[in-house]
């Protein structure tokens, strides 16, 4: 599946948002509400919205977009995203690098690196880097999630414990106003928190459609964030929290 400009701004404003009616979505596109409602009815048989009698809303706040769907979402915005991070990893470095569709882009930005030493909980991400010249993967254990391949629970905790490295890669499934970070997984976020403690510099890849979602588990706050990678310029609001947290943001081109 691969959305228009269109259908992403209208994907993005329904997140922002929390609900918003075909006819407000038709007059902000400039196009008919019969365009609207095609947008909404493909975007709600992949999973990516909730459609309603009149409008759209977001879906449930505690279960995350289906794995499928989002490794074509925003594909672009997320490639562009991994070579900004790709461009300022050295080689020779150790890195964390956890679930999610936007660090495994990462992952195959990394491709040309030489040296690296890579700790994932991401079956998607150690199939994918084992076969990189000289790059060494280690894998979490833990509880093997069917939907994403991704490894979860109170051994994966324990593995990530055992490491400090030297950047620890992390994807999140929502950023409030105010900072707070948020995941759909109580599981995953405790690993993902580990994370957080175990690596000396932590950069947080998300790309603007991550922005005031509704998620259920609250993960931490920007201010733990050394960096924030994104694709499109934050609101002035976010913009008072990078700045007050020391988070250096960087906006992909």
């Amino acid at each position: 599946m691969i959305l228009n400009q269109r259908q992403k701004d209208l994907l993005a404003w329904v997140n922002r948002e929390g609900y918003v009616s075909v006819d407000r979505l038709a007059a902000q596109f400039q196009v008919t509400t019969q365009t609207i409602r095609r947008d909404i009815t493909l975007l709600a048989e992949n999973q990516l919205l909730q459609r309603y009698h009149g409008g759209a809303s977001v879906l449930s706040s505690v279960e995350n977009v289906a794995y499928d769907a989002r490794q074509v979402l925003m594909a672009e915005e997320k490639r562009r995203i991994a070579r900004a991070v790709a461009a300022e990893i050295p080689d020779n470095a150790s890195l964390f690098i956890n679930l999610g569709t936007t660090t495994e882009e990462v992952a195959r930005a990394l491709s040309q690196h030489r040296g690296l030493r890579v700790i994932t909980n991401n079956f998607h991400i150690a199939n994918l880097m084992c076969d990189y010249p000289d790059c060494e993967v280690l894998v979490a254990g833990g509880s093997l999630r069917k939907r994403d391949r991704g490894l979860t629970g109170e051994a994966t905790v324990q593995f990530i414990r055992q490491f400090k490295v030297d950047y620890g890669i992390i994807g999140i499934s929502s950023i409030e106003h105010d900072g707070t970070l948020r995941d759909y997984d109580y599981r995953e976020v405790l690993t993902s928190q580990a994370i957080l403690q175990q690596s000396r510099q932590v950069w947080l890849v998300a790309d603007h459609s991550k922005f005031e979602r509704p998620a259920m588990v609250e993960l931490g706050h920007l201010s733990q964030v050394d960096a924030l990678f994104t694709d499109s310029p934050v609101s002035a609001q976010l913009q008072e929290v990078l700045e007050k947290g020391n988070t250096r943001l960087v906006v992909a081109a």
